[in-house]
């Protein structure tokens, strides 16, 4: 079978996970939300498959401790500055792209990052390997980070993800991008004084922020796949390392 791209946006407690499926032509073949034990079925109909998903993929390996690494990094070795902070994740904050930050200790964990180990993990359990460019593998996994991947698109940083603004801006992006999602223009058709005046407001054309996630997230892993040079591993393979889909000569060291 085709190799498919997948995206998926981990979450804990009550909220469902949301994934995307696209084909080499971007087209969405498929797209919803589940549990963990849901979501990793619809992976497994698939033989061969790279996933993205957005959660971190390691432990903190405490790389960023080591006064010898900081050193290596242009950081004081002895400041306790970013110490807490796996280097991929250095990597994205000191260029303005916000993300949280590992906890080397395992107890420390937010649910939703668990959850993402959990994924990970259950993956591997099914013949999945860590992403490498060029591999032949027919089932690969990797750790994005959307807000880096619409900022790296957009070449700034986005609007706020959660505003109806931020959605649209996000939603264009995948749609000049040729991804198989409504053109969010067609969005300002429904927003008429009469819908706003009677709270009426339905944008069915319109993807939540969880599911644009999702979707920038399997975009990156068609990029990936099918054109390894334009793609940035951002981190240290040692802790784990994040793929931005731009090519490392326009990953900017700044995004405003």
């Amino acid at each position: 079978m085709d190799t498919v791209y997948i995206g998926i946006d981990p979450t804990a407690n009550r909220r469902p996970m949301n994934y995307a499926v696209l084909n080499d032509s971007l087209d969405l073949l498929a797209h919803g939300q589940g549990k963990l034990d849901e979501v990793a079925a619809v992976v497994r109909t698939y033989p061969s498959a790279v996933v993205a998903i957005d959660a971190p993929q390691s432990p903190n390996a405490r790389l960023m401790k080591d006064p010898k690494y900081r050193a290596r990094l242009g950081l004081p070795p002895k400041s306790a500055k970013w110490s807490g902070y796996k280097v991929c994740e250095y990597e994205l904050r000191r260029r303005g792209l916000k993300l949280y930050n590992t906890p080397a200790d395992a107890n420390a964990l937010p649910r939703w990052m668990k959850a993402g180990f959990e994924l990970y993990n259950t993956l591997y359990s099914d013949g999945f390997q860590v992403y490498q460019p060029g591999s032949n593998a027919p089932r690969q996994v990797f750790e994005v980070h959307p807000h880096a991947i619409f900022a790296a698109l957009l070449g700034r940083i986005p609007l706020p993800k959660d505003s109806l603004e931020g959605r649209m801006q996000r939603q264009l992006l995948l749609y000049q991008e040729k991804v198989e999602v409504p053109d969010p223009m067609g969005v300002l058709e429904e927003i008429t004084r009469h819908h706003l005046l009677e709270g009426a407001l339905s944008l069915p054309l319109l993807y939540t922020h969880d599911e644009l996630d999702a979707l920038a997230a399997a975009y990156a892993a068609q990029v990936a796949a099918l054109r390894p040079e334009q793609v940035t591993r951002v981190g240290d393979p040692a802790e784990g390392q994040i793929v931005v889909p731009i090519a490392p000569a326009d990953f900017k060291d700044a995004y405003l």
